[in-house]
């Protein structure tokens, strides 16, 4: 069963449901705001090149999202995290900031990660060197462009871990490690929101890296329950560099 606040915030994206673009959020003209530099990519001295949890130990859970999708849905999950006091991780697909550079400044407004999800959400796995090279550089781009920085991670497209040809890329490309995840929300599937909640549920503990999406009405309404249960069993939802520091 939905929460009060997961069917709230799943009337709130009704109206105006398959748009791309929200009527407060024209296509901008000029330059979007900047959100201040970002930290370049870092190291984990101990942790292999893909990480897919953490060793810490510690009580956190880092909430990874495939950002592309309704930036209305972007907002009101990322709205709803921080009224929880939870921060996340965005994985962002080049394309979708492209056409929406200012949830940039959202997600680093908000204390959340923002990294590295292709250029064009294609299966990098399977592109030859150059192709596969040219989507972890043209998101970096992006990113560079509106944030100053790269980001902190990449995360391959279509794939939970990189093959060794694109670790090698990512790596080529200033990314220390990549990231992947031990705990799959299947979200993406639209089973409801109610599957949505019990796979976390079921998968979530102490270090885990969850992976969700921007952009589905089940996530939206599995997100309350997510965090709720996190609470009620102790575990803190932090970004992904704060669960691995």
């Amino acid at each position: 069963m939905r929460t009060s606040a997961g069917l709230a915030l799943a009337a709130a994206l009704t109206a105006g449901c398959g748009t791309t673009r929200g009527r407060d959020e024209p296509r901008p003209t000029g330059s979007p705001p900047h959100p201040g530099p970002v930290p370049g990519p870092r190291g984990f001295p101990g942790l292999p090149v893909q990480i897919a949890r953490s060793p810490r130990g510690r009580p956190e859970v880092a909430l990874t999202f495939h950002g592309q999708g309704d930036p209305r849905t972007a907002r009101a999950l990322l709205t709803e995290a921080e009224r929880a006091g939870a921060r996340v991780t965005v994985l962002a697909v080049g394309t979708w900031l492209d056409a929406h550079p200012r949830m940039a400044r959202r997600i680093l407004d908000g204390g959340h990660d923002l990294g590295n999800h292709t250029l064009n959400h294609r299966d990098i796995n399977a592109l030859p060197e150059q192709a596969a090279y040219a989507e972890i550089t043209g998101c970096a781009g992006r990113l560079r462009r509106l944030t100053g920085g790269i980001g902190n991670w990449f995360r391959p497209s279509r794939a939970q871990r990189a093959s060794p040809l694109v670790e090698r890329l990512a790596r080529r490309a200033g990314y220390p490690h990549v990231l992947s995840y031990d705990v799959d929300s299947l979200d993406f599937t639209s089973p409801g929101g109610p599957a949505v909640a019990r796979a976390v549920a079921a998968g979530a503990r102490a270090g885990s890296v969850v992976s969700l999406h921007f952009g589905y009405a089940d996530t939206v309404a599995a997100l309350p329950a997510v965090l709720e249960d996190l609470h009620r069993r102790g575990l803190r939802a932090v970004t992904t560099t704060e669960l691995l520091t």
